[in-house]
């Protein structure tokens, strides 16, 4: 990709425990990014680091701020000789992210945000949204299709961003993904199904299918170890993992609806009847988060 072909801009808010509290990701780089809008139509990239380095009454903030003239980061984001530092982007008591990533977004990831409405021009805005995201990903050796999440994803009882800025450029977060891999010159996915994220496809294998695999061995059972290894396997390129260590992973692959249901029914099913006798809400709402996006993986209706 075209590295050179916008201009980074660094103008750092103060140091301030609720917007810079000038603390270091836990991840060292970027493990993932998360894509909003300013929900603040015609204000600037300007405007925002203005806004922030006065905020005093609640804690919030974001990295980075791209409008149709600039790409201001105002929190350090590892792109220039400053290490990332944490922000106040996604809610701590809101655990998508978690679950889809492994950590808390504001410990781990960049929130970049994309200015838009009013005399903004939403077309330029975009282009250096994309951009920005695609050298991000490319940088940290990042999926777009795995590694970018919309705040509307990891909290969606509460936030449409940034969905409802790319609906007023009648884009989508699906447009976004496929030009973000574009502008990196990496394969785009076929649109009819989501990635499996990776560490949901590994925590389904070493939960369920790999003790599954070892109880066919115990029994002497090949044709179970087979289909359990093939199932393996299925998810590991549904969410974009090497199937051997060291090596590139394949290309990613719708998973087989079969092997969805299967999961479901096997194993996540049955814990959410055991959660819902127990009356735990938090452990039903976590198989039923698993299942869909096992449903997504294999293009089929959520529920």
């Amino acid at each position: 990709m075209d590295k050179t072909k916008y201009k980074i801009e660094r103008r750092y808010i103060n140091v301030r425990h609720n917007t810079r509290p000038g603390l270091r990701l836990k991840t060292g780089s970027p493990a993932f990014f998360v894509a909003h809008d300013t929900g603040n139509p015609g204000a600037s990239a300007d405007n925002h680091y203005t806004y922030f380095n006065n905020l005093t009454d609640r804690s919030a903030s974001a990295q980075v701020f791209i409008d149709d003239t600039k790409i201001l980061e105002i929190i350090p984001a590892g792109t220039g000789p400053d290490p990332a530092e944490k922000a106040w982007h996604v809610l701590y008591n809101v655990k998508t992210d978690n679950e889809r990533f492994g950590y808390d977004a504001n410990d781990a990831a960049l929130g970049i945000e994309l200015c838009y409405g009013g005399k903004i021009n939403f077309g330029e805005a975009y282009k250096r949204f994309v951009w920005y995201l695609a050298y991000c990903c490319d940088k940290w050796g990042k999926n777009p299709s795995t590694h970018i999440a919309s705040h509307k994803q990891l909290d969606p009882a509460r936030k449409a961003d940034c969905e409802q800025a790319l609906l007023a450029g009648k884009k989508t977060l699906k447009d976004l993904i496929m030009d973000v891999a574009a502008e990196m010159a990496a394969p785009i996915i076929a649109p009819d199904f989501d990635p499996l994220p990776a560490n949901i496809a590994q925590s389904l294998i070493d939960n369920y299918v790999s003790p599954a695999w070892h109880a066919s061995h115990k029994a002497g059972d090949a044709v179970g170890k087979t289909h359990f290894h093939n199932l393996a396997n299925n998810l590991r390129v549904a969410a974009g993992i090497a199937l051997e260590t060291g090596k590139a992973a394949q290309p990613l692959t719708r998973l087989p609806k079969s092997n969805a249901q299967e999961i479901i029914f096997r194993w996540l099913s049955p814990a959410w009847f055991q959660a819902k006798a127990a009356g735990d809400r938090t452990a039903m709402n976590h198989y039923h988060n698993l299942a869909n996006y096992l449903r997504r993986a294999a293009g089929i209706p959520e529920e």
